[in-house]
């Protein structure tokens, strides 16, 4: 039987395309510049060939029935691919423009990488390692991001790490770079001993992503009332029991809060950075962070003033009373 087809063909044939268009976008000028460059005065035909061939290997790929023609579609696309990318390398190699001749090395990299992987992936059924993706050519930092959640399976970007006390303050952040949750209490916990050194840290509370045998034994000695660190899986009898203890089950309900403090973080800029580049975005992600905890001191300010009002007002209501 014929191995069918998967939707892996989609967003690495986009970023071929990307690579491509960007490629000859940045041809099209030189063109007018040095007309000893031939062949590329019909770009935009040869843009809307690419994109054909682009969406017809697409079509095939996801509703077409024919296996073979499926894979033909795919070499089509690569061969044309091929063909262009070569071009690009041509006019690369005879340019006098420093910067130019930098920027079609890439694409040509970039062209080059995706044509692999789609003929690894769709034509030999080669599984293609999570360290050797790219979910963008313009921000190559970005990382696949798999929740398990319903309504957003996937997002890309980064994982941020957001730590709160109990006032909802934002205490600690980090922008983790192809880390996991369970990777990062230890160093945590040291930021958090160093940045307040003198304060008693009653608790800390996690929630499943950050288990792990050795987070577990971390926590355990720190000297802390209560380590809060749900376990994945199935419970042994020691787990049931520390986890039905009251004073676990209290600061669990608690950690329910960090949730809301996280959608309040991504409506004070988290949700999308408009910003380009993993710097730019680190700074996004500070100035967000600096925004959520000055709207926190404000909800706090004017919580206070008004019960300053109301005990005015109380007191300014004995007075009546003892007048009259």
């Amino acid at each position: 039987m014929p191995q069918r087809l998967t939707s892996a063909f989609l967003p690495i044939s986009n970023l071929l395309y990307d690579s491509l268009r960007k490629g000859i976008e940045t041809i099209a000028p030189l063109c007018k510049e040095d007309k000893t460059i031939k062949g590329w005065r019909k770009h935009k035909s040869v843009l809307a060939d690419i994109k054909s061939l682009f969406r017809v290997a697409s079509h095939k790929v996801f509703r077409g029935k024919n296996e073979a023609e499926k894979k033909q579609s795919v070499r089509n696309y690569l061969n044309k691919a091929r063909f262009l990318n070569q071009r690009l390398i041509a006019v690369k190699d005879s340019t006098a423009s420093l910067l130019t001749a930098m920027a079609l090395q890439e694409y040509s990299d970039y062209t080059s990488k995706f044509i692999d992987q789609i003929e690894r992936r769709l034509l030999k059924r080669e599984v293609i390692p999570a360290g050797e993706k790219i979910f963008s050519i313009f921000e190559p930092h970005t990382e696949w991001i798999s929740k398990g959640k319903l309504n957003k399976k996937v997002e890309l970007g980064h994982l941020v790490l957001i730590t709160t006390d109990q006032n909802s303050f934002i205490v600690d952040y980090k922008i983790m770079e192809k880390q996991k949750d369970a990777q990062q209490i230890n160093d945590l916990s040291e930021r958090i001993k160093t940045k307040f050194p003198g304060a008693v840290i009653s608790s800390h509370s996690f929630d499943k992503g950050f288990w792990s045998k050795d987070n577990l034994a971390h926590l355990m000695k720190q000297k802390i009332v209560a380590a809060v660190l749900p376990k994945r899986g199935r419970h042994t009898t020691e787990d049931k029991k520390r986890e039905s203890e009251g004073e676990y089950k209290m600061i669990r309900r608690k950690h329910s809060a960090v949730e809301s403090n996280i959608n309040m973080v991504e409506h004070h800029g988290l949700n999308r950075c408009p910003d380009k580049g993993l710097a730019h975005y680190k700074n996004y992600v500070g100035l967000s962070v600096l925004a959520y905890n000055l709207h926190q001191l404000g909800n706090k300010i004017i919580a206070r003033q008004k019960q300053e009002e109301e005990k005015n007002l109380k007191r300014k209501a004995r007075l009546l009373k003892t007048a009259a």
